[in-house]
């Protein structure tokens, strides 16, 4: 009698392990969650939140103004091997980054577009407006995860002629 191997599939391939870019895509959710937080607490309560949104707001939208920077000195620095798109960049378009990376960011960003907006609806002549700049935050990450972790195709060779 012959013995078979039995297989024991534990779960794990050889390509698990961190999604590439994982802590771009948590630094994302965080600062998300910060500003949702501050939007909905400086539309219910100006005077008490409203400068802490507006600091914050500042803040995302310095950081995501360095990182759309980087994202596109990356971009430049990888357009000499690889042909680098500006949708796959900057928005992660077509098959640039996986699925769920894509998602997440995405997400990220259309929620903290939706809070900002709301909130500077309800307050509009206030600190809470100053909220319409932090988007940048999101854009610029995506940008960075883009630069960083995209998979773009190779760029054709140049024919001498």
């Amino acid at each position: 009698m012959a013995e078979e191997e039995e297989l024991v599939d534990d779960g794990l391939d050889a390509d698990d392990g961190p999604e590439p870019g994982a802590g771009i895509v948590n630094v994302a959710f965080l600062g998300t969650g910060a500003l949702v937080a501050t939007s909905v607490a400086a539309a219910a309560a100006p005077d008490a939140f409203g400068i802490v949104h507006a600091a914050l707001s500042v803040l995302l939208f310095a950081v995501g103004t360095g990182a759309m920077l980087w994202a596109y000195a990356l971009g430049v620095s990888r357009s000499r091997t690889d042909l680098i798109s500006i949708p796959g960049l900057f928005f992660l378009a077509g098959d640039v980054a996986p699925r769920a990376t894509r998602r997440a960011l995405r997400i990220a960003t259309v929620v903290e577009v939706v809070a900002v907006v709301a909130a500077a609806s309800i307050r509009p002549y206030s600190e809470v407006a100053f909220g319409i700049l932090a988007p940048m935050f999101g854009l610029g990450l995506m940008g960075m995860w883009g630069g960083r972790y995209g998979d773009f195709p190779p760029r054709p060779p140049k024919h001498q002629g």
